[in-house]
């Protein structure tokens, strides 16, 4: 299992049936959590009172990226050797840790990401799957790179990298302010097979085509000023 200075980042916003579970599975295969909870209009701090995370509270909602930004921070500030970003919602599986970690432990890759499309098959609901297609190819206009995945919050990256990342996108748009930092910096990258269960939960707070064409316009503006 991995070392006690591994941090697993996770942003929560008003995920109190799944935050529980979520850090009692990481801490079950020893690995450091930072709960940033991002405006909650309940305290996660209540539902993880048993359990020994560490809490970050942000006053009010500043979204994903911003919650990432705090919470990679914060691990650095304790240490962190290599730092995982994680979702709180239960979408993604512990049980994909150790294939995300391996290039990072045999120095392969400065960054790896998760990809629910390198499966022979996945479950992946049909309007999700085209717009996520299409968001691999509007990131690669911008960046140059092309993913498997465009959107996968699940990743991990050694403390080198982390030191250098800075989400100024707070929303969703971070994913692909994550590719221009990779050309900036010269990261060596990586995607491995990852498991996203989906669940009706999760997909109605998921991403939407509202959000997705606010990315676009996003990422116009951060092109723009940058």
């Amino acid at each position: 299992m991995p070392p006690s200075e591994v941090f697993a980042v996770v942003p929560a916003c008003n995920e109190q049936d799944t935050i529980y579970q979520t850090a009692l599975s990481l801490l079950q295969m020893n690995i450091n959590v930072v709960v940033v909870d991002d405006g909650s209009r309940l305290s996660q701090l209540q539902f993880l009172k048993t359990l020994p995370v560490y809490y970050i509270k942000h006053v009010t909602n500043l979204g994903q990226g911003a919650a990432l930004q705090t919470g990679t921070e914060f691990a650095l500030e304790r240490g962190a050797d290599i730092i995982i970003h994680f979702d709180a919602d239960g979408q993604h599986q512990p049980a994909d840790l150790p294939k995300l970690l391996q290039p990072l432990l045999d120095n392969k890759a400065d960054l790896v990401m998760g990809s629910r499309f390198l499966f022979p098959s996945n479950n992946i609901p049909f309007l999700r799957k085209y717009l996520l297609k299409a968001a691999r190819w509007v990131n690669y206009s911008f960046t140059g790179i092309l993913l498997s995945d465009a959107h996968n919050g699940l990743r991990a990256f050694y403390r080198k990298t982390a030191m250098q990342l800075k989400f100024t996108e707070n929303r969703m748009s971070h994913a692909t302010e994550l590719l221009f930092h990779i050309k900036r910096y010269q990261w060596r990258w990586c995607e491995v097979p990852v498991t996203i269960l989906y669940k009706n939960e999760t997909m109605r707070r998921g991403q939407s085509t509202f959000n997705s064409v606010r990315i676009f316009f996003d990422l116009l503006l951060y092109k723009f000023f940058q």
